[in-house]
């Protein structure tokens, strides 16, 4: 009461209104008041009271500190107006229509010609008025303070943008660094850092209204990007661990993100794939609406093949020892990009990148699904569905498969044989390395199957290399030193694969020493007569004896046993043929 009322005691003139403001009490005199206030004149009017009026305004904008600043202009007392205090002083002389009317050059006057004339000139300014705006609505808006800063700060955000200074780099537009956008990309202008501060809805409505004065859609992601880091910093989007958010706050960073989604520029490449991403994390963990994350994973489907792999590797928020990444959400996303494939044929522009685009997405979910396999809570179908999507022409080798199908086999040791057939029938061995090759042959935990085909393969391939460099001739005119270093570098290489080749075998040998070993250890090992067919569709029958040496099936290894029945590894022939004729031993058999 001292400190509001020391500038009326001098006045040395008894009160004859008290007023109630905010919860102080305030001595005045009613002609002060009543020649500028025509809330006030209507109530002393009304009074029937000539001394002790009491005037109550519970609800005046600003409290005690607005109506002080409203009773010292009509006591002539002067004050100062900034941007801190303009919008409590011109919402104050709205409610106690302090107007024309009343008195010329009155409160409400003197409040619009400071916006117009300084408050908002600059940016700074504007927005300092429009974030104190916000603590007195619904006043702002009615007196229209709220829009008068909205359309200042995009006339000169707009402004600057179209017209940058000469001396500042950092309001232009360059170009953008992505080959694969044709649109210019903002750089972080000096002005984004200042609205960063406004209210999630005050902040969609500048830049709707920069849209609407001209500035590009796709400019906004700069700005977009330093709000949501601002604003939904501290959620813990990488972890396993229970919430730590509360509920209220997590509601009001659930209604800030969806409102960034939706702002979010359409463009192709206006946003990073990792922003994306980590805006994709934070709607699954805040439990945003499915329309917000269908969104998200559209985004990153459209520009898979700039994703790493740390983009992808959505944590699972379900809390209920499920799988540790979100699997489901990421075959969704690469469904988005087959989809949007298939759609992007016609356009000749983005024809020319498809295929290395594909490739590298390809790549990206051989890692992926190498980086999952290791989670003994992932189910055999979620697995081979997602292996499923990556299209063939993705794939320029199988290792990538084969290394998560072995990582899979391994983390999953209860398989069946069913389950493993099903999971190693998503690689094609005929694309595997030398490398891959010589491992798969090695490992126990493939299916018989499989590594009869990897070795077959392999076999074909040394074949195929070596008959292919002997019928190589150079032309005669073109025998000279060149030709000399060239032959000399083809013999090296036939001999380096036939080295290989003898390996492949002395490893086929061995295996046939573990398969005899086990038939005999078998009493009731029997074999019937039957009828086998090789690749190249040859057939021969129980009665013949074993092929020679030279032959490849004679060769493979103890599990082959488990696909036909071939004949006895000992060498010994069924009873029903001991009587019959040996063939000549000049007779020979080969498998192509």
């Amino acid at each position: 009461m001292k400190k509001t009322s020391d500038w009326i005691c001098s006045q040395e003139i008894p009160s004859d209104v008290t007023v109630l403001a905010g919860g102080v009490s305030f001595s005045l005199h009613k002609f002060p008041l009543v020649s500028k206030c025509g809330f006030i004149r209507k109530l002393v009017s009304e009074s029937k009271e000539n001394d002790g009026l009491v005037v109550e305004i519970p609800d005046i904008p600003g409290g005690s500190e607005g109506f002080e600043l409203a009773a010292k202009f009509c006591y002539g007392i002067n004050f100062e107006l900034s941007t801190e205090n303009i919008a409590m002083v011109r919402c104050v002389a709205e409610y106690l229509e302090m107007t024309e009317d009343y008195a010329i050059g009155n409160l409400v006057t003197r409040s619009e010609s400071y916006l117009n004339e300084v408050g908002l000139k600059t940016l700074a300014g504007a927005v300092s008025i429009l974030q104190s705006s916000a603590n007195f609505l619904p006043m702002a808006e009615k007196v229209r303070l709220v829009n008068q800063c909205i359309d200042a700060i995009a006339y000169i955000v707009t402004k600057e943008s179209q017209f940058p200074s000469s001396g500042s780099a950092e309001g232009a537009l360059v170009p953008s660094s992505s080959s694969s956008s044709s649109h210019p990309k903002a750089v972080l202008d000096w002005w984004a850092e200042d609205l960063i501060v406004l209210r999630i809805d005050i902040f969609q409505r500048v830049l709707l209204a920069m849209i609407s004065r001209g500035f590009k859609q796709y400019a906004l992601g700069p700005i977009l990007m330093l709000y949501a880091q601002n604003c939904l910093r501290g959620l813990e989007i990488f972890g396993k661990g229970r919430k730590k958010i509360e509920a209220k706050e997590e509601h009001e960073k659930r209604i800030v993100l969806e409102t960034i989604v939706s702002l979010l520029p359409r463009e192709r490449n206006a946003m990073s794939v990792s922003f994306v991403s980590m805006m994709l994390r934070a709607a699954i963990y805040l439990e945003t609406t499915m329309a917000c994350r269908l969104d998200l994973e559209k985004r990153i489907g459209l520009q898979l093949g700039q994703a790493v792999l740390d983009d992808i590797l959505i944590p699972s928020f379900h809390f209920d020892g499920d799988t540790l990444f979100d699997v489901d959400t990421v075959q969704r996303i690469v469904m988005n990009y087959l989809e949007y494939e298939l759609e992007g044929k016609g356009d000749e522009d983005y024809v020319s990148s498809r295929q290395s685009d594909m490739e590298k997405v390809g790549k990206l979910m051989e890692c992926y699904l190498a980086e999952i396999a290791s989670d003994r809570n992932l189910l055999v179908s979620k697995f081979i569905n997602l292996a499923e999507h990556i299209p063939e022409q993705a794939k320029v080798s199988e290792d990538g498969m084969y290394r998560a199908i072995d990582i899979y086999l391994k983390a999953h040791p209860t398989l069946t044989d069913t389950e493993r057939k099903k999971i190693c029938s998503l690689m094609d061995c005929q694309k595997l390395s030398r490398e891959a090759c010589a491992h798969a042959a090695q490992n126990d935990r493939l299916p018989v199957q499989t590594v009869v085909q990897v070795l077959y393969y392999e076999q074909q391939r040394l074949r195929d290399n070596i008959d292919g460099g002997l019928i190589v001739v150079e032309p005669p005119a073109q025998v000279d030193s060149h030709t000399t270093n060239r032959n000399q570098s083809l013999s090296d290489e036939l001999s380096r694969l036939k080295k290989e080749n003898q390996d492949l075998k002395l490893e086929l040998l061995k295996i046939k020493m573990k398969l005899k070993e086990a038939e005999r250890a078998s009493s009731s090992a029997s074999v019937d007569k039957s009828t086998i067919s090789s690749p190249g569709s040859t057939r021969y029958s129980a009665d013949k004896p074993p092929l020679p040496r030279r032959s490849f099936i004679n060769s493979v290894s103890k599990k082959l046993g488990k696909l036909a029945p071939f004949l006895r590894a000992d060498g010994v022939l069924p009873s029903s043929a001991r009587g019959k004729n040996k063939p000549s031993k000049s007779r020979r058999h080969s498998i192509s």
